[in-house]
């Protein structure tokens, strides 16, 4: 047929179309409960409802385990031999609970979550969902879910073991400071229990003049000497002793000591510095103000503002002592204030700049606060730092010189025009600030220290237990402990590098007052509100770090 020859024309009302055919899905009843259904591929007869109550892919996973867990660090053992902390609800934990669960491997995990247990029925309960395929129903893919109890054993690792059993610690860090007062150990012990630093300790113990800090492992105690070098001015000394010696293999076993000297420089303790020294760094006076201790020494001039650092490398080069301590610190009433420098630094004196913003040079007139009232009251003019945040009717604390017997050989080298009679140095509150219940407390590396820092109670009546006996005895140092707690209600700067918990405080509610309480100023509402503002942004529970296992140390030392 020629279709080129073809006239459309004559083809009239005839159409030309396409037929599609239509597949229509081959359905079948389920042979177990007789819902209809497509055909699977295979001549699998059941629909997917009954292949879950029907098919188990989580048959052969274990729903019951043991863990075990150290009595006195708490620690989990990870067989063979390894022990992690694995806080209770925390990933480690969750990660140790799935490794011991034989065959999860081959399902795919969607989900797990800890469920509620009582805290005292040493139960670990957790809701795992998995993916995975039914083989005998085609490989159909199916998620189910199950729980799986974890009973807690107690136990006892190497470690803690070894700290029941005398001289079993391998390394030992003393850490010590020349001074007749122990708030420096206060701050440090805060210090490492802020950063974690005793978690891996064997033990600790307190002797005279300062702390031993013992180790199973030697690298343990080489970074507790990194972060002590970071946090104060100190230097170090390191010594070994021969155990013992193979000698086939000439493996020999050491035990290695650290000795951390701190400076005995402490914050508001008054110094004179050598004249070597105050010439190689460019200051003509020789009399400072240790106003913070760091990492290195913060000096302050309370008469020119100057300020200068002496790190613990310079320090020990030149070597002095403190011309007197807090110990020796006497009360004045403030009568009068003229600024040499206004609070912003814009002077109309000779020039001398200002070091910080609350710092600025005054000329003060005080009074010894225990002479006020009395007939042969003296009054004294001190130019002093201060300016910035003294007025009159405060409370300050400083040195009189002129009648403190020191004895320093610096200091007798001196010119008597260049002595203050008197230097200042902080402004204190009254002691019906101090009496009331504080809001915030510390918390102790000995546990029985814990105990005592419930309000209520004189703190040098309040006993505490020694060692693993039952005697008791008075809590030592409670007036230098009492000390440090006043100058962290004091300085805003100190209590912001350490870890503060709130206190429940008995007897009077906040904002109550006594009939026989006078009325507070504005400036100590400031003080108080200051304290409450730091005690809302704390943290009310003590995180325990990751455990990071450390390599065994060799026991061979050249």
């Amino acid at each position: 047929m020629n279709f080129d020859s073809l006239d459309l024309q004559h083809l009239g009302s005839q159409q030309i179309g396409t037929y599609t055919p239509v597949h229509t899905p081959t359905t079948i009843l389920c042979c177990n409960c007789g819902d209809t259904m497509l055909a699977r591929p295979g001549g699998v007869a059941i629909c997917e409802v009954c292949i879950r109550d029907t098919a188990d892919i989580i048959s052969d996973i274990p729903r019951h385990g043991v863990l075990s867990f150290c009595k006195n660090c708490g620690r989990l053992n990870v067989p063979p031999n390894q022990w992690i902390r694995a806080p209770p609800e925390s990933r480690e934990l969750m990660a140790q609970i799935l490794k011991r669960l034989k065959g999860l491997h081959r399902l795919r995990l969607m989900d797990a979550v800890f469920l509620w247990t009582e805290p005292h029925s040493r139960r670990v309960k957790v809701k795992i969902t998995v993916q995975g395929e039914a083989k005998e129903f085609g490989n159909t893919m199916i998620q189910q879910s199950f729980q799986v109890e974890m009973v807690e054993h107690g136990g006892q690792c190497p470690d803690c073991a070894k700290s029941f059993t005398a001289n079993t610690w391998r390394a030992t860090v003393q850490i010590r400071q020349k001074v007749v007062h122990k708030k420096t150990f206060f701050f440090l012990e805060q210090l490492i229990l802020k950063n974690h630093m005793h978690k891996n300790t064997v033990s600790i113990q307190e002797s005279k003049e300062g702390l031993d800090f013992f180790f199973n492992h030697k690298q343990h105690a080489i970074t507790m000497v990194d972060f002590l070098s970071n946090a104060v001015p100190c230097r170090t000394k390191r010594s070994e002793e021969l155990i013992s010696m193979d000698t086939h293999t000439s493996v020999r076993s050491y035990k290695f000591t650290f000795s951390v000297e701190i400076v005995p420089i402490c914050k508001d303790d008054i110094v004179v510095l050598p004249s070597r020294l105050a010439k190689s760094i460019g200051s003509t006076s020789r009399i400072f103000i240790c106003h913070k201790i760091g990492s290195s020494i913060r000096l302050i001039d309370p008469r020119t503002l100057q300020t200068i650092e002496i790190p613990a490398q310079l320090y020990w080069r030149n070597p002095f002592d403190s011309l007197s301590s807090a110990k020796n610190l006497v009360e004045y009433m403030v009568l009068d204030i003229e600024p040499v420098f206004d609070i912003k630094g814009h002077g109309h004196g000779n020039g001398t700049a200002v070091a910080a913003g609350r710092y600025a040079l005054a000329d003060v007139t005080v009074m010894r606060a225990s002479e006020l009232g009395s007939g042969d009251a003296e009054e004294h003019f001190v130019r002093t730092h201060l300016g910035g945040i003294l007025k009159t009717g405060d409370i300050v604390l400083g040195y009189p010189l002129s009648v403190l017997n020191l004895n320093n050989t610096e200091f007798d080298q001196l010119k008597p025009e260049s002595i203050p009679d008197i230097v200042l140095v902080k402004k204190t509150y009254p002691d019906k600030k101090k009496n009331r219940g504080r809001k915030f407390k510390l918390k102790r590396m000995a546990v029985e220290y814990n105990n005592l820092d419930a309000p209520g109670g004189d703190e040098k009546t309040k006993k505490v237990k020694k060692g693993k006996g039952a005697s008791t005895g008075l809590m030592p140092n409670a007036d230098d402990y009492e000390e440090f707690l006043n100058e962290l209600e004091e300085d805003p700067e100190l209590r912001s590098e350490i870890n503060l918990y709130t206190a429940d405080i008995k007897g009077n509610p906040a904002g109550s007052q006594d009939d026989n309480q006078t009325e507070t100023t504005q400036e100590e509402n400031d003080y108080e509100s200051d304290v409450e503002i730091k005690l809302n942004e704390l943290k009310l529970e003590d995180s325990e770090d990751e455990y990071i296992p450390q390599p065994e140390d060799s026991a061979e030392e050249y």
